[in-house]
C-alpha cells in the first residue's frame, strides 16, 4: 500500500523508497468496515459508514480569503496576492515573507518561473561517497533541507476555479487529474501549488499509462496516493522466492495497489486475502486484480493489519524508515518508531496455520542511515518467537543507488533489499 512523474511523487519514492505500506492513511476511523468477498463470481463491494472531510485552511488573499490545499503537512501561508506575471526572485522573496503568489497569467511561464525557482532553491549537493560523522544527524539535516525547500517552491500557486476549472492561458485540463485526488468536486475556487499540480498531472498520466511489471506479464495502474511499485528488485524476490506445495490461503499485508497479491495469485495461491485501510488503495487493488483477471482468487479488506482468520502465508512489505513522514505520500515510505514492523512481526505468529510462512520485505537503508538498530529484527524475531528458515537478498537497481551525487549516496550503494522467510519457532 503502500512512486510520481508524479514529478513530485516518483521523486520522492525514488529517495526513499518504501513499498506497499499496509497503513497508507492511518488517520482514518478504525470503524471502516471491510471489503468482503461475495460468493464465488460476485464483484467486491465496500461500505464505509462515514465520509471524513479534509479541512483545509482559509487564508487571506488581496482580493478575497480562499481555501489553500496542500498535501504536505507545510505549514499555510499568512497570505496570497495575485499576479498575472512575476520573476523568480519576486516570488521568492515574497515566500520568504510567508506570502503565496497567485499566478494568474500564461501556464507555461508559470512553468519557467518555477524551474527558475528551482535552480535558485536545490543547489548540487557535494558528492558523499565517504560517510560523514554523524549519519543519522546528516540523513534528518538532509530532510530537513528537503521540507524547506518543497515550503518555498509550493509558495507559487494557481487558481482552481470549481469543478477543477483551472483558466490561465494555455493551461492545459486539469480536471481528470484532480479527481484522481480529491473525493469531490469543488464548488468553490482554491488555491494550489503550482508544483503539486504539475506533480497531480504527472501522477494521472502514470495511472492511465499504467506501470509494466514483468512478474505479472501486465500492468499495475496507480492514482495519486497510492504506493506505485517502482523498484522491482523486491517484486523480483516475491516471485522467485521458494513456494511449498501445501500453501493454498495467504494474506498480503497493506496490499497498496494490490501488486504483491497479484504475484501470489500469479503463482497458483487459490485464496488470498489482501489488507490496507487507504480507501484509495482498496479501490486501485480492486481494479488491478479485475483488470488482470485475478480477482476472483482475490479478495480485499478494509483492515489495518491482519484480516480474521490464519493462513499458510503471510506477506509483509511495511516502510523501510522509522521517521516521520511529512506527507500522505510519505507514508509508504515512513514508519515512525517501526511502528508497523514491529506490530506485523508481535502478530503474525498468531494467524499463521501450523506450518505457515511469514514473508517479510524490507531493506537494511535504515541501518546503513543509523535509523535502526543492526540487530534489531533478529531481537524482533526472539521475542516474538520466530525462526528465519531462509534469506534471499538482492542489491537495488534504481537510478538513485547509483548516483554519487545525492546526498545519501554513501548509504544507498551499500543497501540491500531482503525477504526473510520466517517460521514459527516449535
Amino acid at each position: 500500500m503502500k512512486r510520481q512523474n508524479n514529478h513530485t511523487c516518483h521523486e520522492i519514492i525514488n529517495r526513499h523508497h518504501n513499498p506497499s505500506c499496509a497503513c497508507l492513511f492511518r488517520m482514518l476511523h478504525p470503524s471502516i468496515t471491510a471489503i468482503h468477498r461475495k460468493p464465488k463470481y460476485s464483484k467486491l463491494a465496500v461500505s464505509f459508514p462515514f465520509v471524513f472531510p479534509i479541512m483545509f485552511p482559509i487564508i487571506q488573499t488581496d482580493r478575497a480569503a480562499a481555501e489553500w490545499r496542500n498535501e504536505s503537512t507545510q505549514k499555510p501561508p499568512k497570505q496570497a496576492v495575485y499576479v498575472h506575471e512575476s520573476n523568480a526572485a519576486d516570488i521568492l522573496k515574497n515566500a520568504h515573507a510567508h506570502t503565496a503568489t497567485v499566478w494568474t497569467g500564461d501556464f507555461h511561464n508559470a512553468k519557467q518561473v518555477l524551474a527558475a525557482m528551482k535552480k535558485r532553491v536545490r543547489r548540487p549537493s557535494e558528492k558523499t561517497k565517504n560517510a560523514p560523522a554523524d549519519i543519522q544527524t546528516a540523513f534528518h539535516t538532509h530532510r530537513m533541507k528537503q521540507a524547506q525547500q518543497s515550503r518555498v517552491l509550493n509558495m507559487l500557486a494557481v487558481e482552481i476555479g470549481t469543478g477543477f476549472q483551472l483558466s490561465n492561458p494555455r493551461a492545459p485540463d486539469v480536471r481528470a487529474a484532480l479527481a484522481d485526488v480529491y473525493a469531490e468536486l469543488n464548488d468553490a475556487p482554491f488555491l494550489l501549488p503550482l508544483n503539486q499540480l504539475l506533480g497531480f498531472i504527472g501522477a494521472h498520466e502514470w495511472h492511465k499509462k499504467g506501470i509494466d511489471i514483468p512478474q505479472l506479464g501486465g500492468k499495475i495502474h496507480v492514482p495519486f496516493g497510492v504506493f506505485s511499485p517502482l523498484r522491482g528488485e523486491y517484486l523480483d524476490l516475491i516471485a522467485q522466492a521458494p513456494l511449498n506445495p501445501h500453501i493454498q490461503t495467504a494474506f498480503d499485508i497493506g496490499t497498496g495497489s494490490g501488486v504483491i497479491a497479484a504475484i501470489l495469485a500469479k503463482r497458483g495461491i487459490p485464496d488470498i486475502t489482501a489488507t490496507d485501510t487507504n480507501p484509495k488503495a482498496i479501490a486501485c487493488a480492486i481494479a488491478n486484480l479485475a483488470r488482470l483477471g485475478l480477482d476472483k482468487q482475490v479478495a480485499v479488506q478494509a483492515v489495518d493489519l491482519f484480516p480474521e482468520g490464519r493462513a499458510d502465508l503471510i506477506v509483509c512489505n511495511p516502510p523501510w524508515l522509522p521517521a516521520k513522514p511529512t506527507s500522505a505520500v510519505e507514508t509508504a515510505l515512513y514508519d515512525p518508531d517501526n511502528a508497523m514492523l514491529t506490530a506485523f512481526l508481535n502478530g503474525v505468529r498468531q494467524h499463521l496455520n501450523p506450518q505457515g510462512e511469514a514473508w517479510l520485505i524490507i531493506s537494511d537503508l535504515a541501518e546503513h542511515l543509523h535509523l535502526r538498530d543492526r540487530d534489531f529484527l533478529e531481537q524482533c524475531f526472539q521475542t516474538t518467537s520466530l525462526e528465519v528458515a531462509d534469506i534471499l537478498k538482492t542489491k537495488p537497481r534504481h537510478r538513485k543507488a547509483a548516483d554519487e551525487s545525492d546526498p545519501l549516496a554513501f548509504a544507498r550503494n551499500r543497501e540491500t533489499t531482503y525477504l526473510y522467510r520466517l517460521k514459527a519457532k516449535s
